[in-house]
């Protein structure tokens, strides 16, 4: 790592990475060669581009399972080389431009804002395999050497739905949240739950939707307000959007934001006597919000690692795939271990859950458990996902009464493009 774990963030991620409910195949789901053969193995170099560094979760997140590959795969220490803090600006082509020169050939980078210079840098170092995790513009690039990959973690978001929505329903049972108790916490008959988003992308829609429904399983009353923060990490932006919608009387808040701003303040608001939760990203919160915090939805973002780096051993990384996306069937998605204030029963309900999702029984974006306008997702619901007005690229997502996210299988691109805004969840300002 690039510096001493200092922040409060930082101890946490060193201690609550491990510690996902999922458990993954040892091979992480993909066979390959061993180390050793080649080399590649041997002398080859690996470029990583971060738009943090070990302070901020979403970037810890890809660091552990970058070394956990690496480590398992026996990469030396001194085969990857690390830039850290790098803006989703031309520093980035700048940086991808510098670890092929200085040998790499096989580059990562772990922001969506990345992307656009990375396919640049591809553009112009044919011989070196670009990968632009959470990206979406691969899938069109015409570029062998360009790569997409990003996990299934709407599925993750969901199961920590059904977390949040048991601990609703305990609330609710026991008389802790009612019209009475709390009258702030409904609109209508419905009671308000809270998310912190970062931006409006689809990836952010994709997520809030999916806990949503999951909450939604276990209490269907449910009202969600999102605010954006429009930073990725900002910690005390998401502590004031969380004070916010704790103040409009949601009882529990989940984020897609990437530091601990928002359970921290959950934690205060819930030691002064509020009836408030936290459910986090990426890593475990318990550190900051003991009491608040009920898991998080989390990636092992090793198993996608575990795969591309094989490749690039045994000297196939223009062959890795040009979208990859997993989820719980490989352990590549999980959540965090489940808080103290968890209600009973929780761990019994997100074992039953998470096995109905790997075994297919259950799939989140289900068209039959949510409307749009008051209409119900048909078929026939069409998206546009064009990047150029001269390549239109429409795409119908929805079969058999499913929307199929991020659906590789089928041709899709991995990044998420869930984008449609379904009945019960209010975004400020939209």
């Amino acid at each position: 790592m690039k510096k001493i774990l200092t922040t409060a963030l930082s101890v946490l991620t060193a201690l609550s990475l491990i510690g996902c409910s999922s458990s993954k195949p040892a091979d992480g789901g993909n066979q390959g060669s061993s180390a050793g053969e080649g080399e590649t193995a041997k002398t080859g170099k690996i470029g990583v581009i971060l738009v943090g560094d070990e302070n901020e979760g979403y970037t810890a997140a890809h660091m552990t399972g970058i070394s956990e590959a690496a480590k398992k795969l026996g990469i030396a220490d001194d085969q990857i080389i690390w830039k850290y803090n790098i803006g989703e600006t031309q520093d980035c082509k700048e940086a991808a431009v510098d670890l092929a020169d200085q040998g790499c050939t096989l580059i990562v980078s772990n922001s969506y804002g990345h992307q656009s210079y990375m396919q640049e840098a591809a553009a112009e170092h044919e011989n070196v395999t670009f990968i632009s995790m959470t990206g979406d513009t691969a899938h069109n690039s015409g570029l062998k050497n360009f790569k997409n990959a990003f996990n299934q973690t709407y599925q993750s978001r969901y199961v920590s739905g059904v977390v949040a929505g048991m601990k609703l329903k305990e609330l609710v049972d026991n008389g802790t949240v009612s019209k009475t108790a709390t009258p702030d916490a409904y609109i209508g008959d419905d009671i308000k739950v809270g998310y912190v988003g970062a931006f409006p992308y689809a990836e952010v829609v994709s997520g809030y939707t999916a806990f949503f429904l999951g909450v939604q399983s276990i209490v269907p009353n449910v009202h969600m307000l999102v605010e954006y923060t429009n930073s990725w990490a900002d910690l005390t932006k998401e502590g004031e959007t969380a004070n916010s919608l704790i103040s409009k009387g949601c009882v529990i808040i989940s984020q897609h934001a990437d530091t601990t701003g928002a359970p921290s303040a959950i934690e205060a608001a819930n030691k002064s006597g509020k009836p408030v939760y936290s459910v986090g990203y990426n890593v475990s919160m318990l550190e900051v919000a003991p009491t608040a915090a009920l898991t998080s939805a989390s990636n092992d973002w090793s198993v996608y690692y575990n795969y591309a780096f094989k490749e690039w051993l045994d000297g196939k990384a223009m062959d890795i795939v040009t979208d990859w996306s997993e989820g719980y069937e490989t352990g590549a998605v999980c959540i965090t271990d489940l808080g103290k204030s968890c209600a009973a029963g929780t761990a019994e309900k997100v074992a039953e859950v998470e096995k109905a999702i790997k075994d297919g029984t259950l799939n989140v974006f289900d068209c039959s458990k949510f409307t749009m306008g008051g209409k119900a997702v048909s078929d026939d619901t069409t998206l546009d996902l064009s990047f150029d007005p001269s390549a239109p690229e429409v795409i119908k997502p929805v079969k058999n009464g499913v929307f199929y996210e991020s659906d590789t299988k089928n041709g899709m691109r991995s990044a998420p493009y869930f984008s449609i805004r379904i009945d019960g969840i209010e975004e400020a300002g939209a």
